[in-house]
This record gives structure tokens, C-alpha cells and sequence, in this order.
């Protein structure tokens, strides 16, 4: 039961899954609408998603360190108010570079949500019910995200080309809405105060695992969940070009390219439900060969079935990347938006990392259109050389 005194959580999960659909169906779409707007390739959507992936990369562990010195509260209204602004500008913008800087705005006020968010849902926990928490905070924010690419192309095209800025606003004023409700509740993550999550005195710790295994797992989380981004921010990006490939509007391609964000949803539902992947590196090391597998299939597949499969497989390797990253974020650190941060930032080089060399690959070698696939599939297989290389100097550990 909930203190009277703090916020409920239910307003935290209300909060995180209106920040997901309205994130979701801007960035995903963004790319849609840049190429039938400006006529954006797939080169020009790589460089794009390259510079969302910089900007959240640079700032989201900023925006952790800012909730965790002046409240968490305090730091989503400032990001919320700034994606607010950010797309109403973009709703008049005429200019393709107009709406890069519109998106780049908009980036920067994630990086103030995100992190915090986390933080909000886990801070106050005790180690026994943090996986618990952690689940229903995954399943939140992955449920929207896939509700919004699935119906996003059909919005798009009921709508019209500006619900990518409308539809945001309108989730976003709802935000802005319920944190002045919850700001007169007392804030659960007072100023430059992190929260213990230590056992009250005079009983046992109630998360056994051991210290140092337990960082040198969050050292693994962090090392694969950038790759597994690097992955999913190169498909996300060319999804347009995938699309046009076998004759899909955007309302099919979000039907047909969103099997993997349900993919995804369930393997989170399942690592809810079920704890014994924690601190096991077989199943964590069989997700990211799940991953490259997947990531390779969905690029090269010359048929939309044999996309769809390897969509199953794609989504369940990022699901347990991702679900351990947050998971060992949280369960080893006491500064809970700070290592949000860092966890968010982490994704940010991903975002950025897999468009970059993708697209750059597609730059020096413009006649051969899977250079990109092929570079970003080298770069997974480092990724996973480099996994191996810290399991076996941590291997006493295992």
C-alpha cells in the first residue's frame, strides 16, 4: 500500500505509457514522413536517426543527473514542456531542415523523461519486488510503443501528414496535466536525495545476489544493449524503403513491420513471470545471437513471411537485452535516475551507432544496397567477440 504522502504509482505507469505513445508514433513515423514530404532515402533516414541516436546519447545521462539533483518530477515537466513546444513548432515547418531541428528539439526533451520515468517507477522498492516493478514498467512502455507503430500508419494516413506533431501534443498536454496533479503530492525522489533500497535495520538483505557478479553483469546489459539498438534503429529507419520494396502504404508496414514490437511485449511478459534468467549467461548470450540472426533475416528476406518470422526471433533477442540492462541498472545502483541515465544514454549510442554505419556503408559502397546490413551485421558479430571476451575474464564469476 502507498504511503498518502506519495504519489501513487499508478500515475508514474500512467505517465510512462502516454510518453511512449506519443514518443512512439512521433519518431517512428518521423521517417515516413520525411520521405514522402522531402523525399528522404534511405541513406537521408539513416543520417537522420544517426542524429536522434547523438543528441539522446549526449544528454539522457544529463537528464538523470538533473532529476536526481532536483527531483524526477521536476525534470519530466521540463522535458514534456520542451517536446511540447518542439512539435507545435513542427506542425507549421515547411523546410526539411526546419523539422531536423524540430526532432532534435524534441530528442533533447526526451532525454529529461525517459530516465526519470525509471526512476519514479523503481525508486522505493525493496530488491524483492524490483523485478516485479521493473516488469510492469517494461510491459508499459513496450505495449504502447507497439500499439502505436501497429495503428501509427494508419493514423498517418487518416488523418494526414500532421498528426506526427498533433497527435504527440494532444498525449503530451495530457502529461503536463497529470504532473500538476501529482506535484501536489509530496515528490518520492527529493532533492540531490537517492533513495536506499538497503532492508530496514535489524533484517537481512533481501536481494542475495552477490556484488560483484552483479556488476559484472550490468557491464555485459551495458556493453549489448547499445548493439541490440545499433540493430533496431538501422531497421526502424529503412522500415520506408522496406515498405516501398514490396508495395506497402504505411498503414501495412506498420501492420507487417510491428511483429516484432509484439515479439518483444511478450518475451517482457514472460521475463516478468518467469526470474530464472537472472544473472544466467547462457540465456543471456543465446538473446544476442537471437538478435543478429534476426536483425540479418529481416534485412535480406525476399519475402514479407519470412520477414515476419525472423521479426519473432528479432524481438525476444532485444527483449532480454534490454530487460537486463534496466533490470541489473536498477538492482545494482542506489542513484536510481543516474543510472537511468546512463542506461538511456547507453540506448542513445545505439540509436546513433547503427544509422551512422549503416548509413555510411551505404555512402562508400552506394551499388551494393545491402552494404549497410552487411555492416551493421560485422558490427553485431564484434559486439558479440566483445560479450565473450568479458564472460571470459569474468568467468570465475559466473
Amino acid at each position: 500500500m502507498h504511503s498518502p504522502h506519495h504519489p501513487s504509482k499508478l500515475g508514474f505507469f500512467t505517465l510512462e505509457a502516454l510518453n511512449s505513445l506519443a514518443t512512439s508514433y512521433y519518431f517512428f513515423y518521423l521517417f515516413f514522413f520525411m520521405a514522402r514530404e522531402y523525399g528522404f532515402d534511405n541513406r537521408d533516414n539513416l543520417a537522420l536517426a544517426a542524429l536522434n541516436g547523438f543528441v539522446y546519447m549526449a544528454n539522457a545521462w544529463l537528464g538523470g543527473r538533473f532529476g536526481q539533483r532536483f527531483g524526477c518530477l521536476n525534470a519530466l515537466g521540463i522535458g514534456v514542456g520542451i517536446m511540447t513546444v518542439a512539435l507545435l513548432c513542427g506542425a507549421f515547418v515547411n523546410s526539411q531542415w526546419g523539422q531536423v531541428a524540430v526532432m532534435a528539439t524534441c530528442t533533447l526533451g526526451m532525454c529529461f523523461t525517459w530516465p526519470n520515468l525509471e526512476a519514479l517507477v523503481c525508486e522505493k522498492e525493496l530488491p524483492a519486488k524490483l523485478p516485479h516493478t521493473l516488469g510492469l514498467y517494461n510491459m508499459v512502455w513496450a505495449g504502447m510503443g507497439a500499439l502505436a507503430y501497429f495503428t501509427g500508419g494508419a493514423l498517418l494516413e487518416t488523418l494526414g501528414q500532421r498528426s506526427l506533431f498533433w497527435v504527440p501534443v494532444g498525449l503530451q498536454a495530457t502529461m503536463l496535466v497529470l504532473l500538476a496533479v501529482l506535484r501536489k503530492q509530496e515528490d518520492p525522489l527529493p532533492k540531490g536525495q537517492p533513495s536506499p533500497l538497503e532492508a530496514p535495520a535489524g533484517l537481512p538483505p533481501l536481494n542475495p545476489r552477490p556484488i560483484a557478479r552483479a556488476k559484472t553483469f550490468l557491464k555485459l546489459a551495458w556493453l549489448a544493449n547499445p548493439f541490440a539498438y545499433v540493430a533496431i534503429n538501422t531497421v526502424v529507419a529503412v522500415v520506408p524503403g522496406i515498405a516501398n520494396q514490396f508495395g506497402l502504404s504505411p498503414k501495412f508496414a506498420g501492420v507487417f513491420c510491428s511483429v516484432w514490437f509484439f515479439a518483444r511485449l511478450g518475451t517482457f511478459l514472460w521475463l516478468w513471470w518467469w526470474d530464472g534468467w537472472h544473472y544466467r549467461f547462457r540465456w543471456f548470450v543465446s538473446a544476442y545471437v537471437m538478435l543478429i540472426a534476426g536483425f540479418a533475416v529481416v534485412m535480406l528476406a525476399p519475402n514479407l513471411f519470412v520477414i515476419v518470422v525472423a521479426q519473432i526471433a528479432f524481438g525476444m533477442g532485444c527483449g532480454l537485452i534490454y530487460y537486463s540492462s534496466l533490470f541489473y541498472s536498477m538492482d545494482v545502483g542506489e542513484a536510481k535516475a543516474e543510472h537511468g541515465g546512463l542506461h538511456e544514454s547507453a540506448i542513445g549510442l545505439g540509436i546513433f551507432g547503427g544509422p551512422a554505419i549503416a548509413g555510411t556503408a551505404l555512402y562508400l559502397a552506394p551499388h551494393n544496397p545491402h552494404s549497410g546490413t552487411i555492416a551493421v551485421a560485422a558490427t553485431l558479430t564484434l559486439g558479440l567477440a566483445a560479450i565473450l571476451v568479458q564472460r571470459y575474464r569474468s568467468r570465475g564469476r559466473f
